[in-house]
């Protein structure tokens, strides 16, 4: 829930095979303190997931999915579900811009995503965020209401809580360009109000919001010193150990001060 802890994620994307996921937890342990107002999440290739949960301490990292299917089972040729990824990772990814724009998954699909995490015990992260085009038009905050309401239609006052939200503007993410805080804040002022208008007050004032877009090691602290951000979706730099444990150490300190 919002609160003085901050939630710092590690989205590998399709990076790190089994073998090498192993090293690389191993370095990040190493490295990454344990701190009690910090929760470190680590979203490695679902080949790996099984493999680093037998090697985790899951007092410093827990585990998420980048991926799955809305469906418990059945015949889904291909296809790993919430209920197969149940205590084994405590985070899913869902609605992230990868997936909507290079695999075409729909409102509907988000939906349904959001749902089986919550009924499988997982917590989704749902990422919304507007193209380059549609911030030029001035859209922001129609695409925002849009892939909100779309992605949490089903979900009621007493589960939104479990639901995490990421604002990950498309136009930031891999390319470098950064947004400015100022535009991050105004983003995220703008989730928390649509998140009251359709849940109430106090539903709404539960959810942890997180940034993500082309987060660095620098940029880090600028992100998660606004009041309203409550961690970060860190892409790229989560793939090297000194960035990630240094964002790790900002977040720490962020929270130290709220």
């Amino acid at each position: 829930m919002a609160g003085d802890k901050k939630l710092i994620i590690g989205n590998w994307k399709m990076n790190l095979g089994v073998h090498d996921s192993s090293l690389f937890l191993h370095r990040l342990a190493a490295n990454v303190k344990p701190h009690r107002n910090v929760e470190v999440v680590l979203a490695p290739t679902i080949l790996a997931i099984q493999t680093l949960s037998l090697q985790v301490n899951h007092r410093q990292f827990k585990l998420a999915a980048q991926n799955f299917y809305w469906r418990d089972h059945g015949a889904y040729t291909g296809e790993v579900s919430a209920t197969m990824l149940r205590g084994i990772v405590s985070y899913g990814l869902v609605g992230h811009s990868e997936r909507r724009h290079v695999f075409h998954e729909s409102d509907k699909d988000t939906r349904a995503k959001v749902q089986a995490a919550i009924r499988n015990g997982i917590r989704p992260v749902l990422c919304v965020g507007e193209t380059a085009g549609e911030r030029t038009a001035g859209e922001t905050n129609d695409v925002i209401h849009d892939q909100l309401l779309g992605g949490l239609a089903n979900i009621t006052s007493e589960e939104l809580p479990e639901v995490i939200i990421a604002y990950e503007p498309v136009w930031a993410i891999g390319t470098g360009n950064n947004a400015v805080p100022t535009d991050v804040r105004e983003a995220v002022v703008s989730i928390r109000s649509q998140l009251k208008h359709l849940y109430g007050a106090k539903a709404a004032s539960e959810v942890q919001v997180l940034y993500g877009g082309s987060v660095t090691a620098d940029s880090a602290a600028d992100y998660l010193a606004i009041h309203e951000v409550d961690g970060l979706l860190v892409g790229g730099a989560s793939l090297d150990v000194h960035s990630f444990t240094s964002i790790v150490e900002k977040a720490h300190q962020s929270a130290k001060k709220a």
